[in-house]
């Protein structure tokens, strides 16, 4: 079995994976990163595992998880099942290139964007012939309603909300409807200037806001929270069969 690490910007996630089905999925919070870590080491047999640290494992950290466990470190050296194309490989985050080889795996021979909504929206295209060739950054939901207020003076920070209009009638209305309405407008976009060019494209969106988003989004897609285990997961047996 395998142990599936991926540390977040805001929490972090262990999964366990018999070959290619999904067991058990656990967010713990940081502070318990490596007591719940030992608890799954005792309930299930695993045998090997893999780290996605985009945030906050500290090398000692990082030591004690590898004294516990045959641990493999993606990074931008590690063999994947695609060939990336991205012009400063090194600089391509982890969280991505996870993406990058879910989609591969299960969407073969396709032209794929992947949409990873969380903190940062990630946009991540990878063709038929199975070659990265990169895609796009921008703010989050929570982080574009945290800019508002932070950056003005009287702007109040909100809870993400769908607007009841596009045309906002108060201040919170207003708000709303810049962010959650932008967003869903910038999605829609992106996602017709990848079809201008590639008609038969496949769409993935995944992420933490991934059900709030997939219900007001015109174009078709595949809604997947888990896309990013899936291909941490793949990378992993990848490379046990190297």
């Amino acid at each position: 079995m395998n142990l599936i690490v991926d540390t977040g910007n805001t929490r972090v996630k262990l999964a366990v994976f018999e070959k290619d089905t999904l067991v058990e999925v656990l967010f713990i919070e940081v502070n318990n990163f490596l007591s719940e870590t030992k608890k799954i080491l005792k309930k299930y047999r695993i045998t090997a595992g893999i780290l996605s640290n985009v945030s906050f494992i500290s090398e000692k950290e990082l030591q004690k998880l590898q004294n516990i466990l045959n641990l493999l470190v993606l990074s931008s050296s590690t063999n994947v099942p695609f060939t990336n194309l991205y012009e400063t490989p090194e600089t391509l985050g982890v969280d991505r290139i996870g993406l990058v080889a879910a989609a591969v795996n299960k969407y073969s021979e396709k032209n794929i964007l992947i949409i990873d909504a969380g903190t940062c929206i990630t946009f991540d295209f990878v063709n038929e012939q199975s070659e990265y060739l990169g895609g796009a950054i921008s703010p989050g939901i929570e982080m574009r309603y945290q800019a508002l207020h932070k950056f003005t003076v009287k702007l109040p920070i909100l809870e993400k909300k769908g607007p009841k209009n596009f045309i906002g009638n108060n201040t919170n209305e207003s708000i709303h409807s810049g962010v959650v309405n932008g967003v869903i407008n910038e999605l829609e976009g992106v996602i017709g200037q990848y079809k201008s060019k590639y008609s038969d494209l496949t769409v993935v969106l995944t992420g933490g806001d991934t059900n709030f988003l997939a219900k007001q989004l015109k174009s078709s897609i595949f809604a997947n929270q888990n896309f990013l285990l899936e291909g941490l997961n793949e990378i992993l047996i990848f490379n046990k069969d190297k």
